[in-house]
């Protein structure tokens, strides 16, 4: 890694125990929960929810506890409670499927207008949720808070789903539900994390329910000219790990 972009992902620690880094000169904070706090442009970006992944599987005979939801839902309102964003932007995928939206429990539902109101809550499509965003909107009974969009700007950076073979400079994306593996104290850890190389930045799935890919995988891996930086979730901070260090 060379020295300028060294410089540009030299982490800084924050109070409640997140990174800041800079993605083409923008500040982006990496929270604990999984989300991107965009401080300059009063924005929580939170990617890939899945909410209702718990029911699609249960509609298939998998049995797992119903409450990845409000799980899910629970942690995006704590981002909220403390850093009042004037906006927020969820990254695609929020929805595990085409019928999540009519599985969902009333207070669930109830939950995501209490957390819309009085701010700009925006959708960017996924590959997971777009039939159920398009029917929510045709549908006056199931209509959601917010807009919905296939990207957006803001400032310097580029938010979009899926991350692309050759970035735009900025783009921050989801999608592929990074994870790191490292060895400590004579075991293996594995943990959801942020990937950055100052140019492009991935964000960890958010969801309760969500599985991971390894960083190493050539899907994550071959996006990225350089080694990037892994920062890895902690219960109450965000270390940040040399690639080398990687398994």
């Amino acid at each position: 890694m060379n020295a300028a972009l060294q410089k540009t992902l030299a982490p800084a620690r924050r109070p409640c125990g997140s990174l800041s880094v800079r993605v083409m000169g923008e500040l982006c904070v990496l929270r604990c929960s999984g989300a991107l706090w965009l401080p300059d442009h009063g924005t929580l970006v939170a990617g890939d929810l899945h909410l209702e992944k718990g029911s699609a599987f249960a509609a298939r005979g998998q049995m797992l506890p119903p409450y990845d939801s409000r799980a899910t839902l629970d942690r995006l309102e704590a981002e909220i409670a403390d850093l009042t964003p004037e906006r927020v932007v969820l990254l695609g995928d929020s929805f595990h499927d085409s019928r999540s939206i009519g599985r969902m429990a009333p207070d669930d539902r109830e939950c995501l207008d209490r957390l819309a109101f009085g701010r700009d809550w925006v959708w960017l499509e996924g590959n997971h949720d777009r039939e159920a965003l398009t029917t929510a909107y045709a549908d006056a009974v199931s209509r959601l808070p917010g807009r919905i969009v296939g990207d957006m700007r803001l400032g310097a950076l580029f938010l979009t789903h899926e991350p692309a073979p050759e970035a735009e400079d900025g783009e921050i994306a989801g999608h592929l539900h990074p994870c790191a593996r490292v060895v400590a104290h004579a075991r293996m850890v594995r943990r959801p994390c942020f990937v950055t190389d100052g140019r492009r930045l991935i964000l960890p799935a958010f969801g309760a329910f969500t599985g991971g890919l390894n960083v190493l995988d050539a899907a994550i891996a071959g996006l990225f000219a350089e080694r990037p930086m892994a920062a890895a979730l902690g219960k109450d901070r965000v270390h940040a790990l040399a690639w080398g260090a990687l398994v």
